[in-house]
């Protein structure tokens, strides 16, 4: 299982330096995780402001 950010990201990048494999980039519109590096830790939800990563 991994993290998949939803629409609600607002693109603060608070969720990017806590993800301790970097699986989280910047992507054209909202912050997106690699679903392949995710080890599901929930690290990048304790610190989302609007809650945008969810589990998959």
């Amino acid at each position: 299982m991994s993290y998949k950010i939803s629409d609600d990201c607002i693109s603060c990048g608070a969720c990017q330096p806590e993800c301790p494999v970097e699986a989280i980039s910047e992507g054209a519109d909202k912050y997106v995780i690699d679903a392949g590096k995710c080890i599901d830790c929930g690290a990048c939800a304790n610190v989302c402001p609007v809650n945008a990563p969810q589990p998959e």
